[in-house]
């Protein structure tokens, strides 16, 4: 029997797998560390048997060992690749002011995003960003499916490479001077959990914003108030 590792920092892939565990063919182990994906790597050499046919990180935070990608590594990146390489690729979209997207499931290579392609589907970025990563984290399964059923073999990425710099927390700041639409896009793109809230700073004040709705002009929001913590 083929078996198969899924490696996720985040709960929404592991959650979309869940639903359709039942449907998948093969064994299948879910790691959510580095610390557990080198001891399950480990086991699986030591033992060396139940090699995994593939692993599959829909959502990862850490660097990939050089020993793992010898295996059937395959990742998935919220842009049409070779355009969006790098990090933070939802924020990047929505400030260049990007309606729709892709997902790619591409083989890891030691360079980022930049491995040959497995499968492309396109992508709404209609919504707060905890909803398109509900969306991605489907839409990625089902690409997951895809290479399972069929094995397709990657090509190699076509077109000019272009990069995204991984946002830094001090640019959730809203800011000022900006439009009603460009203030809802900022809160909706930050709008998930384990990513900076855009916020303001008054005095002692932090305010931070979520669950916000673009009406004509304006833009109703959600706000926390917290004193701020000493720097």
């Amino acid at each position: 029997m083929k078996t198969y590792i899924l490696a996720s920092s985040t709960e929404w892939p592991i959650n979309a797998f869940l639903k359709r565990r039942a449907k998948l063919p093969g064994d299948w182990v879910i790691v959510t560390t580095s610390n557990d994906l080198k001891c399950h790597m480990f086991n699986v050499e030591e033992a060396n048997h139940g090699i995994p046919d593939y692993i599959f990180f829909p959502h990862w935070s850490w660097p990939v060992a050089e020993s793992v990608l010898a295996y059937n590594c395959v990742a998935f990146h919220m842009t049409d690749l070779p355009f969006g390489r790098g990090g933070s690729p939802l924020q990047n979209l929505i400030e260049r002011g990007h309606d729709t997207t892709k997902i790619t499931a591409f083989r890891m290579t030691e360079e980022l995003d930049a491995g040959p392609i497995y499968c492309k589907t396109e992508m709404s970025l209609d919504g707060a960003a905890h909803e398109i990563y509900d969306r991605a984290a489907e839409i990625s399964m089902d690409l997951m499916a895809h290479i399972v059923a069929n094995e397709p073999v990657p090509a190699p990425q076509e077109g000019i490479s272009t990069s995204f710099q991984r946002r830094r927390p001090e640019q959730s700041v809203l800011p000022f001077g900006a439009t009603p639409g460009w203030i809802y896009n900022h809160i909706r793109m930050l709008d998930a959990d384990g990513y900076p809230r855009a916020f303001l700073e008054w005095n002692d004040y932090l305010f931070e914003f979520r669950d916000a709705k673009l009406t004509g002009e304006e833009v109703n929001a959600r706000v926390r108030i917290s004193v701020r913590r000493p720097s």
